[in-house]
């Protein structure tokens, strides 16, 4: 499973990327979990906001962070 965090490295995006790494450790689960601050690449990827959050290439949230929570439901949905 390939999990990306796109951002410009601001708060709530570096609050993302720990939020992910909290659910994977908590999911147990195989995951590369990435932090993407590249401009290209975040707008290559189609978001319009950051932070974005991208599962195994779909985009499963931007613009926001989802809750603990919220972002295990969405690695659960991608398993």
């Amino acid at each position: 499973m390939e999990i990306k965090v796109l951002g410009s490295g601001c708060a709530n995006c570096k609050k993302l990327y720990e939020t992910v790494k909290n659910a994977v450790s908590e999911l147990k689960v195989e995951a590369n979990v990435l932090y993407i601050t590249d401009m290209m690449q975040i707008a290559n990827a189609g978001l319009l906001r950051t932070p974005g959050l991208i599962i195994n290439g779909k985009v499963a949230s931007y613009g926001r962070v989802p809750s603990l929570e919220e972002v295990k439901s969405l690695i659960n949905n991608q398993i």
